[in-house]
């Protein structure tokens, strides 16, 4: 078997650029070789700088080069039929680094994978995000987080999805002026969903945020090593008047759940409008219908008639995007004209479309075309793109020809929240015409300096390579428009004494002004490529590409090779990790399914019912995972424990009635026994009686009674022969179904039950079970889509919990809402017993009682 002996996270960060250091050793204790796997999460924003394995005391170490040539190496590998991709997208916001080697019997393997990425403030914050997933208790767990900021400290917070009560004493927080040090170690033991458990209760999102003090108007420039990098946020800046107009498709695909979301994302947005903004609302499938013809100023009475308007907005029709952001241009630009908008505030359009223009103009260049000439640069345009079906690098470029940005709006239950999120970062501006000059002699090789807004809560960071003479006096000039007056600072910046501010720590990170100013250019002129003519392309990519391979950045233009060691049946062909584009993460997510944490868990349903068939129903990515269990009937399964609640379900299975030569040996739920210790409930459910026990009494019910009991702590009701529903207070909501199968041609039928859990939200970190262990998520993709051994049925392979699986579609029954006759729902099965979904073996959950709770 492989063990992780340990896991490491090292991050630090000078002055905002993060500089992350991933090491993972696993031992293979067992007596033949064996395949040793490595997956961690990185944000997308990151760049990846080194890979490598160290194993028997040899180090393999992973190599940039340009794209093309890795190509022909990366085209061998997969025609040999291997996996040869290491990086896949995670969720929204993050990539998967995964890779496998081979380990000699009773030998060990160090990973070690480094990216750094420069972070963006939004909101008034920066975040540091770390997934952490080691799948089972190390020795050795440790995240460390040094954050060095001389301009000084405002303030730390460290949290985590996974933190229990228990767990959130243990990250330590050291803060001094310029320093903070992050430190979150559990033990073997701490790391146990419960005592003597395999599972680990470490599974999810550690999230450091910070900010730093800001006093000067000027901003802060730091100077190390001759290159110099500008941090500009001033402080106690008033914000300036906006005049937004918002652009909805209401096309028929807009239908259902995404119109729902996006009344009620615009009914918050508008709820937020200061009195000073003015705003109009465009919808539009082929037509293009306004609320009204000009901009309105937003004063409560035009809020709340508008309001009314938006919930009244319905999908149907096609979708004429051109027209209507025309539409909006023309009537920012005949307001501005008529003097209606003030002089100093700013224009913007915010589009929310989930589709491709299919009505009027529908070529896409003809469209961006249109835009940019109608705009002539005087307004932003922010372009959301709900969902799958809408074409990202088209939106991507609109907004970048029209001073503005694209954000995808995730096809989820949290779509509203998401689009509200979006108009925060840019609800305030507080700057436009942001020119940061310095002086030409001075400087070369200068990032891009200027900007059209700064909005409240973000930052404008710029950086170059100084001249040698003028490394001391360095003139710094800012030039801006402001709601009143014109913005103006100015001042000498001076180099940093890192001695002075940091007597006792060794500097190890001298080179970060001069990698900061490499990954902005890089980042930089991709941006501006996808927007410029075709030989200014070839140009900023020559340059991209230069400055990736220097710094040994994996970027869109490089991919990292790394070679594996040498196996019995030869050399295995290399690997290739390669940067993603947002393009690469959309198709990826349209061929294969990939589902994270719900906002709200209680959309989900986690149910075993039949054979007996475990399913865990994602509604949010309208998918679902099934796995069956087989065992003697008469065994006892634990299908839930959370230990801090005390809330405990058993089930015991049982065979058929008659049992036919040569049939096969179905088994079902006969009987569940379920426990609250906090609340003092426990109830024993069989297909014939249900025995309700709390507070000393017992309830004593026939399936063939019609039953409601509502006491303080729990509310039950019975169904005549058809269903049990419990809520636990604070707890959990849960449906036991009986069903009666019959045979005809035997005249025989069978009772059996199924057990559904309707809401689980308000259960701990640490529950686990069959059920409970996925009652906080599962991540998992699936791709390699094929016909299986069954033609009708198809094959796919599937990443979850650091396996790789074969998966085959099934469709199963759902009872949860149609109790008599269920619902067929397509999922993913997992054969063997759920070997690789579930934690451990199945027989790892058998318990010797119904009521047992340890």
């Amino acid at each position: 078997m492989a063990e992780v002996h340990s896991f490491r996270v090292a991050c630090t960060v000078t002055s905002r650029y993060a500089h992350t250091v991933m090491t993972s050793k696993a031992l293979n204790k067992a007596n033949i070789s064996q395949e040793i796997f490595f997956e961690m999460e990185l944000p997308k924003t990151a760049f990846i700088t080194n890979f490598s394995m160290e194993i028997d005391g040899q180090i393999y170490a992973g190599e940039v080069k340009e794209k093309e040539k890795a190509k022909k190496q990366y085209e061998k590998a997969v025609s040999s039929g291997q996996t040869a991709g290491l990086v896949r997208a995670s969720g929204r916001t993050m990539e998967t680094f995964s890779v496998s080697v081979n380990i000699a019997a009773s030998s060990s393997v160090t990973f070690i994978l480094t990216y750094e990425e420069l972070l963006q403030r939004k909101l008034g914050q920066y975040e540091i995000l770390t997934q952490v997933k080691p799948k089972q208790p190390v020795q050795e767990f440790k995240i460390s987080v040094n954050i060095y900021e001389p301009q000084g400290i405002a303030f730390v917070e460290a949290t985590g999805t996974f933190l229990s009560n228990l767990l959130l004493p243990l990250v330590k927080k050291t803060v001094t002026e310029t320093k903070a040090h992050i430190l979150f170690s559990p033990t073997l033991e701490q790391q146990r969903k419960c005592p003597g458990c395999q599972g680990t209760i470490i599974d999810g999102e550690f999230i450091v945020k910070y900010d730093v003090k800001r006093a000067q108007r000027l901003g802060e420039v730091q100077i190390v090593n001759g290159y110099f990098v500008h941090f500009f946020a001033p402080p106690d800046l008033p914000r300036v008047p906006k005049n937004v107009v918002f652009v909805v498709d209401r096309s028929g695909s807009m239908g259902g759940k995404k119109i729902e979301q996006t009344r009620d994302a615009l009914t918050a947005i508008l709820k937020d409008l200061h009195e000073d903004d003015q705003f109009a609302v465009i919808q539009f499938d082929e037509k293009i219908i306004t609320w009204k013809p000009s901009l309105t100023k937003a004063t409560k009475q035009n809020v709340k008639q508008a309001i009314a308007y938006v919930r009244k907005i319905k999908d149907e029709g096609g979708t004429n995007l051109n027209d209507a952001v025309l539409k909006a241009v023309r009537m920012l630009v005949k307001d501005r004209e008529d003097e209606k908008l003030l002089s100093r505030s700013v224009d913007m359009i915010i589009l929310l479309t989930d589709g491709m223009p299919n009505s009027g103009e529908a070529d896409l260049p003809t469209i961006q075309a249109n835009v940019r000439t109608a705009t002539e640069g005087r307004m932003s345009l922010f372009c959301l793109g709900f969902g799958n079906d809408v074409d990202f690098s088209f939106l991507d470029v609109l907004s970048k020809q029209n001073k503005g940005v694209a954000r995808r709006i995730f096809q989820a239950s949290d779509a509203a929240i998401q689009l509200k999120g979006f108009y925060d970062e840019v609800a305030s501006p507080l700057l436009s015409e942001v020119n940061l000059r310095y002086p030409d002699n001075s400087i070369d090789f200068l990032t891009k300096n200027n900007y059209n807004h700064l909005f409240n809560g973000s930052e404008i960071v710029v950086a170059g390579l100084l001249g040698d003479s003028h490394l001391d006096n360095l003139q710094v000039e800012v030039f801006a428009q402001g709601p009143d007056t014109d913005f103006q600072a100015q001042g000498k910046a001076s180099v940093v004494d890192w001695n002075a501010i940091y007597p006792e720590q060794e500097y190890i990170f001298g080179n970060f002004t001069e990698r900061l100013w490499a990954y902005l250019t890089i980042q930089q002129l991709l941006e501006k490529s996808y927007t410029s003519g075709q030989q200014e392309i070839e140009s900023m990519t020559a340059k991209a590409l230069d400055m990736s391979l220097r710094y040994s950045f994996v970027t869109p233009l490089t991919s990292m090779v790394v070679t594996k060691p040498e196996t019995e049946g030869g050399p295995d062909s290399p690997l290739i990790a390669d940067k993603l584009t947002e393009d690469q993460r959309q198709t990826a997510e349209r061929n294969r399914g990939y589902w994270t944490k719900a906002v709200q868990p209680d959309d989900d349903v986690y149910l075993v019912d039949g054979d007996p068939h475990f399913m865990i129903k994602l509604p949010d990515r309208d998918d679902a995972l099934c796995f069956n269990i087989n065992d003697q009937p008469g065994t006892i399964f634990n299908l839930v424990r959370d230990p801090k609640s005390g809330f405990v379900v058993n089930g015991q299975i049982i065979g058929k009635k008659k049992l036919v030569p040569d049939d096969k040996s179905n088994t079902y739920f006969g009987r569940f026994g379920i426990i609250h210790l906090s609340l003092g409930v426990r109830l024993e459910v069989s297909t014939q009686v249900v025995s309700v026990f709390q507070n000393g009494k017992m309830v004593r019910l026939l399936w063939s009674d019609i039953a409601s009991i509502k006491e303080d702590n729990m509310d039950l009701k019975l169904t005549k022969n058809c269903s049990l529903t419990v809520t636990l207070r604070h707890s959990v909501k849960f449906m036991i179904i009986r069903h009666t199968k019959v045979w005809k041609r035997r005249h025989d039928l069978q009772h059996y039950l199924g057990f559904y859990t309707l809401d689980s939200h308000h259960s701990s970190s640490s529950v686990c079970g069959l059920l409970g262990q996925f009652y906080h998520g599962v991540e998992f993709e699936v791709t390699d889509l094929r016909s299986g051994q069954d033609q009708e049925k198809l094959d796919a392979t599937m990443y979850v919990k650091r396996q790789t699986l074969n998966v085959t579609r099934h469709w199963q029954k759902d009872f949860s809402r149609d109790v008599k006759t269920g619902e067929s729902i397509p999922c993913w099965f997992i054969d063997n017993d759920g070997m690789g979904l579930i934690d451990g073996r199945a027989s790892d959950y058998t318990v010797s009682d119904l009521f047992e709770t340890v």
